[in-house]
This record gives structure tokens, sequence and C-alpha cells, in this order.
């Protein structure tokens, strides 16, 4: 018997225990929380002229017109997710449902319009003129009286976005309505920006036995190690009788012409050779990640008439990478040149910063005026973006 209401006691306690732990998880995670699948058909871009080009596998034959224009399938998107944002007194819910691409200023503002979690976890499939995409907005933060914590992770790939951040930091509130804060920020990019893996490739150079300085690998003999081979031909003027030497590039594996001519080759061939180049090379870099300071502020004033909202974050040069080959890092963008990483160079730090305002003022019951903004700088990017506009409502 005393085993018996000792096990009753256990498995209530337990009972007990586990409902206040998905209470607490309802409470502070699911509750106010949508979770949403939603996506978009559209037609694909269509050209507004035709493409036409000539078709010749031999430059003697008769031109043979082809119609080029691109013909994209339909653009679709589907995605799939759960969130939980908190929206300012002034702003207003998009629409009757959430579909994923809703943007709000809890994700740029440094505080939140109330204290505690809010997050967004979005998981896409696209398809945008001909091209797939998988996409992914993950989106953490956690606001209180002194502290403010972010964690982000996004990829849009039909823009080549691909970000990834975290931060703490502390907050102090000065007043009711306005705050400053202070803290570290990790951020992540895959872009090495200022390396050019083929510019310094094709400016190697090397001595040859006469002492003279050449290219160790010309442009043309980069080609033929692309797969394309030239031969030589004579153009003759059928007027004057005039002779024009001149090279056919073909590919050797389907051994199609590619080019007419050394300048039809460059112009329209080798740039597609050289970014092959570059994206190997690139992919041969793991990612960059960098730890800085940051600091920021928010005020925010409302009123039904009038309302006021701004923000800043500054990041401070500062920076200090803990992931990735710091040579290849943001630090060393313009120490690159066409004979690759200057010897002599030295690290250069960088500012990156944020601020954004809205703006709003109703004047009577039938007229009104807003204006909002953000401007933001990470790395050699530079984003902005501003709504302004009246109201005038009939009663």
């Amino acid at each position: 018997m005393k085993k018996l209401v000792i096990a009753l006691v256990i498995a209530l306690t337990t009972t007990t225990s586990q409902a206040q732990i998905f209470n607490d998880l309802y409470k502070d995670f699911l509750k106010y929380g949508t979770i949403y699948a939603a996506g978009d058909v559209n037609n694909s871009v269509e050209a507004a002229d035709k493409v036409y080009v000539i078709d010749r596998y031999d430059v003697f034959d008769i031109p043979k017109i082809n119609d080029n224009t691109e013909v994209f399938p339909f653009d679709y998107r589907l995605g799939i997710g759960i969130r939980k944002l908190a929206r300012f007194d002034y702003e207003r819910k998009p629409k009757n449902f959430y579909d994923g691409t809703e943007t709000q200023l809890a994700f740029a503002a440094p505080t939140s319009a109330f204290q505690g979690l809010e997050y967004q976890l979005h998981y896409e499939r696209e398809r945008w003129r001909g091209r797939d995409f998988t996409n992914h907005h993950i989106f953490v933060k956690h606001t209180s009286k002194h502290h403010i914590f972010k964690l982000e992770t996004r990829e849009v790939g039909k823009i080549n976005l691909n970000y990834k951040s975290a931060e703490l930091r502390y907050r102090l509130p000065i007043g009711k309505k306005f705050s400053i804060s202070a803290g570290a920020v990790v951020r992540g990019h895959d872009r090495a920006y200022g390396y050019n893996p083929i510019e310094i490739f094709l400016n190697e150079t090397i001595v040859n036995e006469q002492g003279e300085e050449i290219l160790k690998t010309p442009w043309y003999i980069f080609a033929a190690q692309s797969g394309y081979e030239e031969s030589s031909v004579v153009y003759i003027n059928q007027e004057t009788g005039e002779e024009t030497p001149e090279f056919i590039w073909r590919s050797k594996r389907t051994g199609e012409v590619v080019a007419y001519s050394d300048g039809d080759f460059r112009e329209n061939v080798f740039p597609r050779i050289m970014n092959n180049f570059n994206a190997r090379a690139w992919d041969m870099l793991d990612p960059w990640m960098d730890l800085a300071p940051i600091v920021g502020f928010d005020f925010y004033h409302y009123k039904s008439n009038f309302w006021f909202h701004a923000f800043g974050n500054y990041i401070l040069p500062a920076h200090t990478y803990i992931a990735g080959d710091e040579s290849f890092s943001y630090l060393n963008r313009n120490n690159w040149g066409k004979g690759g990483l200057r010897q002599d160079s030295s690290f250069e730090q960088w500012s990156d910063y944020s601020f954004g305002a809205s703006l709003g003022y109703n004047i009577g019951n039938n007229f009104g005026i807003f204006a909002e903004g953000e401007y933001s700088k990470m790395w050699d990017s530079k984003l902005f973006q501003t709504t302004f506009g009246i109201n005038f409502t009939f009663k």
C-alpha cells in the first residue's frame, strides 16, 4: 500500500510538472503565435520583343535565323512557418492572413513593441525566371528592460542574399520613450570582397630564357585549357580581293563554332569562362564570421493623432574575424590587385550602420500624413527604402 501511495504521488507530481512545462511553453512560445502555410503562382516575365540570332556552323554558309527569345515557366512560391511578432501601435496588420513575406520594424529596431520573446521561423521553395531556389528566414529576439538578444539567419536565392548574425546588448532605458544599448554582434558573409581570382591568374608573369617578363598564361592559352580551340581562316573581300586573316573558335567537345573572330570570342564566350573560374575559386573559401562592438538607440512616442519612432545601430570599426581565412576577409578588401595581395598591405577597419524613422500625423478626422524610411550599410552594400504620402477620408 505504501509503495502504491508513493507511486501515485510521483505520477501526480510528474504529471503536474509536465503540465506546467507545457503551460510555460504555450505561454512563452506559442501564445499569440501563428502557424501558416501560403504561396503564390504568377506568370513569368515575358520579353517585350523577340530576340533573333544567326545560327551558322561555318562562316561561308547561308545564315539561318533562329528565334532565341527566352521563355520561362510560371513563377511560384510555397512557404511554411510560424511567427510571433509584436506590432508597434502605429503598425497595422498588412493583410487578413500571414504568408511569410511581411516586413516589420521588429526586424530592424533595437527594441520591440513589448518585452519578451518574438520569432519567425520561415522556409520556402521558389521558382523565379526558370530558376529554383530554397529560401529561409529564422529570426529570434528577446527584449527585456535591460537586455536585447537577437539571432537572425536569412537566405534569398534570387538576389544572392545569405546573411547570418547574432547579437547581445545591455539596454538602458532613459525615461519611458528613449533607450540606448551597447553590446557585441557576430555577423557572417560569404563573399571575398576585393578578391578577383581570374584577374590575378591572367596577370601572373614569369621570366623566360631571354630574361624577359612575360605572361605565364595568356588568355588564348587559358581558353584552350578551358575546352576551346582556334583555327585560322582568311576572309576575302569580294569587291577588293583584300585578304583578312582571322581565327574561328570551336568547342573541343562538340566541334561547334562558338565565335568567328578573337574579338567575338573575347566578348561573348570568354566572360563565361572567367566567371566559371572565379566561381570555382570562391567556392574553395570557407564563409567568414566577424565579431564587433555595436551600440544603438531607440525613441518611441505614440498618440492616436501623432507618432514618431526613430532608431539607429552603429557597428564600431573594431572587427575581429573568428571564422574564415582573414587574408580574404573584408579587412583586405582594398589590398588586392592584379598581382594578388600586396605584401606591404595592412588591415583596414570599417564602420557599418543602420537607422530608420516613422512619422505620422492625423489632422482632424479626415486628413493624415505619414513618412517612414530606413537606410543601412553592410560591408559594400547600401540599402534604403522610403514611403511617404497623404490620406484623406470622406466622412
